[in-house]
């Protein structure tokens, strides 16, 4: 049988600084294409746990060892990344310390997820769900 074409898998963090007042988030600025402030994340790698990958990425990107606290949605719109198909869970980790930029990240910021500059890909949309998350205590809606 022919292995089917499939999209891409990524992960992506909105990390919690649970130390700073307000528990500001982190957020990266790209150093590869697309350029832009967004979430921190990357790639999963073959033979690779989603949640292990979204703990590896946080840490090669920020220099931050995050804790898991939930899966806040799954995004899937054929148009979200430029560079194709992409599925991306995200999920909201929490951490403590100095995040560095490394890897992938050229800079790196703090920000109360109400004022966040706008994202690359579609993490202003992840951001509101964020948002309504805290608000409401509701994970991001399904979406067709």
């Amino acid at each position: 049988m022919t292995r089917p074409v499939t999209p891409a898998i990524a992960v992506d963090a909105i990390i919690e600084m649970t130390d700073r007042p307000g528990r500001p988030i982190v957020l990266i600025e790209r150093r590869n294409p697309p350029h832009g402030w967004a979430i921190p994340g990357g790639f999963v790698d073959v033979g690779e746990t989603l949640e292990a990958a979204v703990v590896r990425e946080a840490k090669e990107e920020t220099s931050l060892d995050v804790n898991l606290v939930c899966l806040l949605g799954i995004y899937s719109d054929p148009a979200r990344d430029p560079r194709g198909h992409t599925v991306t869970p995200v999920y909201i980790a929490e951490a403590t310390g100095e995040p560095c930029a490394a890897d992938d990240a050229m800079n790196l910021e703090l920000y109360l997820p109400q004022f966040c500059p706008r994202l690359a890909f579609d993490h202003d949309r992840i951001i509101a769900d964020y948002l309504h998350y805290l608000e409401h205590g509701q994970v991001a809606p399904l979406r067709p």
